[in-house]
This record gives structure tokens, sequence and C-alpha cells, in this order.
């Protein structure tokens, strides 16, 4: 869903903060502009990347909205939201035009030019939105000047440049101090200080680290106004899949605990962290891992009771999920599929696991999937650059994921795949339960001790590299023979 969220500027950079609530018997908000095309708009409480719609109004013949009503509500940030239709795409959006804050009084009027400038915005009745415009067209002014300022660094006269941009700093610093002083109890200057990110001492050896972990320091995560703020919600977002990104599986677990213990089980605050990263976690179909992150908050979380908003079905749908996906998250031991070899004779099966090979991949393909073939080429250029180098670590154990089998044979053989090529109903577990196959193609490669060290597909150049930097970070692996199954293992595979 589409919003525009107010912008607040530090000086020389920029930096995104939005308006609050406030308690009352009654609300009556209205909203004086200049004619508007839109004869309905609607107030939007901010709740993570969406607008929550909380009331509408039509046009007055004045031009004014009106909204009123007989119940309090949150304090946070709200906004004015038109509807927006694109008759073309036949798709509907809420827009937002300005935020404002609810934090003290809910009866309030807001005058604002077309552009809702907030240097133009007049307001009676709400100091918490009266001081949080005043700031944000005190910080506006003081960007652009700064950009001018910049601009003449670069020029003849930088020296004289330079000092302007010193007392234009030392200026908008004591304004700010004075202004969050005075202002410390209002939502809005809450953010402005607690959302501005820790600062990371120069002395720091390993900043990333240290960024991490005090990345939530004075955010006050009990405080449930917060849930109604897109400060929240874009510091959330910007930790877990912006900070954490790049983080392993057991990395992101850590801080997830971390943040999740600040809230001291408050279950509104945990319920709007959880409900957000989890399922992002789950959908990934890309980052390395999510799924095991998904799978520690749900045995966490969800089956130790700490999510109480979650019914009794939801909990035991989880449950069956993460049972489901742990059989193939890396570092679990993938489950021997023992298959027919079709392109010989089926009575002769073959092992995924007893393989001389230290790594084995399995990769399941269908010849009529376009992408399949083209990855499978890929896949054969590289086996056989290897094979003939005599540097060939691996064996590709291929399955002919649901695919006719007359019509899998006669590809394999037409472009000679050098894989062991398997497949048929002939196999002794169901492989698509035990590694979650969904689709072809998919690849799930195996270390020595047959353990899952990749589950998602990488294209087929990255194979040697990939496996060149787990074997790094895992130096025992190096020169690992396949203990597990040496005893088992033959040149053919073969197991009957």
């Amino acid at each position: 869903m589409h919003r525009k969220f107010l912008m607040v500027f530090a000086v020389l950079c920029c930096s995104l903060f939005a308006v609050n609530g406030v308690w009352a018997q009654n609300y009556e908000i209205t909203l004086k502009t200049e004619k508007l095309k839109d004869s309905v708009l609607y107030i939007g409480q901010h709740y993570r990347d969406e607008f929550v719609l909380k009331d509408s109004t039509t046009q007055r013949d004045d031009g004014s909205f009106v909204f009123k009503g007989k119940r309090n509500w949150e304090r946070g940030v709200y906004a004015f939201v038109r509807k927006d239709v694109n008759k073309k795409k036949k798709e509907t959006k809420f827009v937002g035009l300005t935020d404002f804050v609810i934090d003290g009084s809910q009866k309030f009027t807001i005058t604002a030019d077309s552009a809702f400038r907030p240097k133009n915005m007049k307001v009676t009745g709400s100091e918490a939105c009266k001081e949080m415009y005043a700031y944000m067209a005190k910080i506006s002014e003081a960007r652009a000047e700064a950009k001018a300022i910049n601009e003449r660094v670069k020029g003849a006269d930088s020296v004289a440049a330079k000092k302007e941009q010193e007392a234009l700093s030392e200026r908008m610093t004591a304004y700010e101090k004075t202004t969050l002083e005075k202002n410390k109890k209002q939502l809005f200057f809450k953010l402005v200080k607690e959302f501005s990110g820790p600062e990371v001492p120069d002395e720091v050896e390993n900043k990333p680290i240290y960024y991490r972990t005090h990345y939530w320091d004075g955010v006050n995560l009990k405080d449930h106004s917060l849930r109604y703020t897109p400060d929240l919600f874009n510091k959330m977002n910007y930790y877990f899949f912006g900070v954490l990104y790049h983080a392993d599986a057991d990395t992101i677990c850590r801080y997830a605990d971390m943040t999740l213990q600040k809230m001291d089980g408050d279950t509104a605050m945990m319920r709007y962290f959880i409900d957000f990263i989890a399922p992002r976690y789950y959908r990934s179909t890309k980052n390395i891992g999510w799924d095991y992150v998904w799978c520690y908050l749900v045995e966490n979380y969800y089956l130790k009771g700490r999510c109480g908003w979650a019914t009794a079905g939801e909990i035991e749908n989880k449950k069956k999920q993460a049972r489901f996906l742990e059989k193939s998250l890396i570092g679990a031991y993938g489950q021997e599929l023992i298959m027919s070899d079709t392109t010989q004779m089926e009575s002769h099966r073959i092992s995924s696991h007893r393989q001389a090979k230290k790594y084995v991949i399995l990769w399941f393909w269908d010849p009529d999937c376009h992408h399949c073939q083209e990855q499978t080429a890929a896949l054969i250029e590289v086996y056989n650059k290897l094979e003939s180098e005599g540097k060939r670590m691996f064996e590709v154990f291929a399955v002919g994921y649901e695919a006719d089998v007359n019509k899998w044979k006669n590809y394999v053989k037409k472009h000679n795949l050098p894989f062991l090529n398997v497949g048929g109903p002939n196999v002794n577990i169901d492989y698509q339960e035990a590694y979650n196959v969904h689709g072809a193609p998919t690849m799930i490669i195996l270390n020595a001790d047959r353990q899952i060290i990749m589950n998602k597909s990488i294209p087929a150049s990255s194979l040697v590299p990939f496996i060149e930097q787990y074997e790094r970070l895992h130096p025992e692996q190096k020169d690992r023979e396949p203990s597990f199954w040496q005893k088992n293992a033959s040149p053919t595979g073969f197991v009957d």
C-alpha cells in the first residue's frame, strides 16, 4: 500500500519522522485546505506499512473536511488519506496527504496549502501538531540553507562558506537541543530523539557489531504508542532486513531474541514485531538460512506460549509447518534417496548417499521446464570441465521431478547427461516431503557427512566458489572423506 510520509531532516542529512496521537473524550479534527479534487477523505492510522482507516468524511461547501466521533483514539501518528482508483489497472490504493499527531487534544483544526508544506501549516487546538510542524519547517529551512552553502564551499569563497557551515551547524544543534527539551514529553519529539540511531564511538574496533547490539538503545519498546508511528516500522524493517540482511541465521536469531527481550513480555509489542518478521523469513526463496530463522521463532515463541494472540489452531499449523521444514534446513542430515536408474534398468537402484565423492548435489529437474533445461546445461558444462581437469569433487544425483519417464529418458540420452540420472515411482521415501521440494529446478547440496549445506538453487558457475567458501569457513571439511557412508560407497552407487 502506497504511503506518503512526512520528512524530517537533520542538518546536512535527511531522516524520516512522522506524527502521533492523543487521548480525549470525543474527537473533532478539521482539515482546511485549498479545494481538493477528492470529495471524500479518510483518516488513516499508521500501523506497520499500512494505513488502518479510522474514519471518513465528505468535503463541505467551504472546502473543509470535518471528522467527528464519540471515542478515544490511541496516541500515535495518523494521516489524512485519499483514495486513488486506477480504473485501467482496476487497482485501488490509499495515499497519505500529510501526517499529523494525536498527542493530547483530539479536537483541533489544521489549515494547509495544496502541497501541505510544513511552513504554511496553521494549527489551532493541538500544541503537539503545532510544535511538530514548526520543527519540520525549521529543519527544512536549514537543509535548504545548508545546500546553498555547500555549493559555495566548492567555489572561490570556500573559506567563508565553511565558516557559515559551522555556524549553521552550531545554530541548529542549539535549536534542536532547546526544542527537544521543551517538548520532551510529546511523542513526535520522542521519535526525533529516540530514533536517530546509535552513535558508534571512534575507539570501537568492530563497529558493525556495536551498531547491531546498540541499535535499540534509548527506544522504549514497551511504549504502545510507537506501534502507531511509521518510525517504528521503518526502524524494525531496516534492522531485520537491512542491518541483519547478510547475517547468518544464528546471528539473526540472537539479535531477534535481544530485541524481543526488550519488550519484557509485552504481548502487543511482541505481536507487532513477530507477526511482521516471521512470515518474511518463511516466504523467502533466495536468502540462505532464513527458513531456519522462521523455525526458530516458531519453536521459541509460538510453541513456548509467548504468542498469546495466536489461536490454538494457528499454533498447531505453525508447528506442522516447522516440523516439515526442519528436515531440509541447513545443518540437518539429508535423508537417503534410493531410486531407479531408469536410463538403464529399473532393477538398478542408486543411493544418493553411498557415493565416493565428498559432495552430493541433489538436482530435481523436469525436461519440460525451460529454466531447468538452461540450468541443467550449465551444470553439465561445469561437471565436464571439472571432470576433464580431474578436479570434480561432487556427484550429481539428478532426479526427474514429476517427469514423463519416456520423455525424460530420451532427453537424458539426447543431451548425454553425465549425472546419476534417477526417477520414476520406485523410490524409498517421498523426496518432495523429505527435502521440501515444491517445484523444479531445486538444488540441495550435501557435504561429506551428508548434511545439508545449501538448500537454495544457485547458478552452476557458483558451485565451486561456494564449496571453496564453505571449506574456508569449515576447514575441518577440506580434507574430509565421506566417512559416514564410506563403508557403503561404490563407484556406481548401486545398492542392488
